[in-house]
């Protein structure tokens, strides 16, 4: 058995997505660019040096005034990428000061002391690795930290790791206390800290690469040369850009990190590891774990009960109106009872679900539709290759998909007598006998389904997106489980699916999780390719 690196294939295509441009290239709103930012950060630069030369000056009236810093150009060739319009290209270097720690003689064990009201850290190479600032049990006198002043290390640094285990990066909270670095340590102070996660992410994927290529040691390997490494282009978007990036990758990285420690077969990895990563995909997009951070950052005025009473309304209001017009051909049609939302019993909910979702069932979201199997059923010798009307069955389904290749066709005649089973475009068609569950996504305006088949007609205030994705979830098929009454042959009944049990969002929550799915999946065909 193998155990799963976490330089995944399906990792690097997320990152590689991110800094890139690809995962988020613009936010709404958004009308400042990379550009300006860079000239901001230049702009503060030349302010500072200013007034250090105005203060030398108080001491020393023929200090000579310093030149002013001017972005770096960056060549053609030295671009290793293409990046969206409004980001632009700058060095490593004008972005903050590196400082790799002491050398030598400047700093050894025989200078270290107790921990103690007199003492202070010196950070090491497992804080950077480990990221936890509180590691490690080296501490020098105060006056020794007096004379080792450039190479302090404050609360929002970033420590990189130098030697060995390479490019590891971690920013010291805000609790951490004033140190030094050791030898085996960079610190960077970025000149803007809001940079500090996109530049994190940056170097941690392609700077930590290419230091390892660059890298000036032999059997243990270094950061490059300062000259080498402040030199490098580095991909700069605007703040808000930035800030969305970090954030989507805070969303889906957690579940890449659920399946890069799993154990697999050397020989499944790459067919079976695709399939599990979409499959946690859709059980955190159902249980609103898929858009935890979002829902911090976001206001949703209404919630998956109101939306579940909207939708019972709507519905209810359809059948009074089918029903008024029932009642102009037989004054004595039957007024329906009303539809009102499922009970759930506490025993049946099966995870848990953030507040302002709600538990109802399949049944209370539209309309489910047997075929019809009564006399006017069409038999094998009314279906032909070139009717007028498609009769779907499961063998025309393929990935939820419909195959037009292999469908049989009844006529306009033979459809309009059947009494139930038509299909309308955007109903799904589901399975009910033999291959439970499988069902596509009707994509044309009129069809028939076969007898093994029953329709969902949902309700057109649900994200049909979201619904689509409940049904090709691990749930889906779990509920399908409950519920089969087959022996011999698997099946259920129409009256068992409105049954199911389904985790209702907000609607704007359910379209935040079709648009985090969609960008998700097409990355875990590219990993599985």
């Amino acid at each position: 058995m193998a155990k799963i690196k976490k330089d995944t294939n399906l990792r690097k295509s997320i990152l590689q997505a991110a800094i890139t441009g690809q995962l988020i290239s613009n936010v709404k709103g958004e009308t400042k660019t990379g550009k300006e930012l860079l000239d901001k950060i230049i702009e503060e630069r030349n302010k500072k040096l200013l007034a250090d030369w105005e203060e030398a000056k108080k001491k020393n009236p023929k200090a000579k005034k310093p030149a002013p810093i001017v972005a770096s150009e960056i060549t053609e060739d030295e671009i290793p990428f293409e990046i969206p319009e409004n980001w632009c290209w700058c060095r490593l270097g004008e972005l903050g000061l590196y400082r790799k720690g002491p050398f030598g003689s400047s700093l050894t064990k025989s200078m270290f002391v107790p921990r103690s009201e007199f003492s202070v850290k010196v950070y090491e190479q497992k804080n950077a690795i480990q990221k936890d600032f509180t590691l490690g049990d080296y501490y020098i006198p105060k006056e020794k930290f007096n004379s080792m002043q450039s190479f302090i290390v404050e609360p929002e640094d970033i420590i990189i790791s130098c030697a060995g285990t390479i490019g590891e990066v971690y920013k010291l909270p805000q609790n951490a206390p004033i140190g030094i670095i050791n030898q085996a340590l960079m610190r960077v102070k970025l000149y803007n800290d809001e940079l500090s996660a996109f530049w994190m992410l940056y170097f941690d994927y392609v700077l930590k690469k290419e230091a390892s290529k660059q890298s000036s040691g032999t059997a243990i390997k270094n950061i490059p040369p300062f000259e080498i490494l402040k030199a490098y282009p580095f991909p700069l978007p605007p703040l808000v850009v930035q800030n969305a990036i970090v954030a989507k990758l805070e969303e889906v990285l957690p579940l890449v990190d659920a399946y890069e420690n799993a154990v697999l077969q050397k020989e499944e990895l790459k067919t079976a590891l695709p399939d599990k990563v979409k499959k946690a995909i859709l059980q955190e997009a159902i249980q609103g774990k898929l858009t935890k951070s979002w829902r911090k950052t976001t206001t949703i005025e209404e919630s998956g009960k109101q939306l579940l009473d909207k939708i019972i309304e709507e519905r209810n209001a359809k059948l009074l109106a089918q029903w008024e017009e029932a009642k102009k051909k037989n004054p004595k049609a039957k007024k329906p009872a009303p539809i009102v939302a499922s009970e759930i019993a506490e025993d049946e909910i099966p995870f848990e679900i953030p507040k302002n979702w709600c538990w109802c069932r399949l049944g209370d979201l539209g309309t489910f539709i047997n075929g019809d199997r009564g006399s006017n059923y069409p038999s094998k010798d009314k279906l032909s290759s070139n009717g007028e009307i498609p009769f779907v069955s499961a063998i025309n389904f393929e990935n939820t998909t419909l195959r037009k290749d292999n469908l049989l066709y009844v006529s306009q005649k033979q459809y309009d007598l059947l009494r139930s089973g038509k299909l309308q475009k955007e109903d799904f068609a589901i399975c009910i006998r033999g291959s439970l569950g499988k069902f596509c996504f009707y994509p044309l305006e009129v069809g028939a389904i076969a007898s093994s088949l029953v329709i969902l007609r949902a309700n057109e205030i649900i994200n049909k997106k979201y619904l689509y994705y409940y049904l090709c979830s691990d749930f889906f098929y779990e509920e399908i489980k409950r519920f089969n009454n087959g022996t011999a042959q698997p099946n259920l009944a129409a009256g068992d699916l409105i049954k199911f049990l389904f985790p209702l969002p907000p609607l704007a929550e359910q379209e935040k999780i079709v648009e985090i799915i969609e960008q998700m999946l097409p990355l875990c065909e590219k990993f599985g390719g």
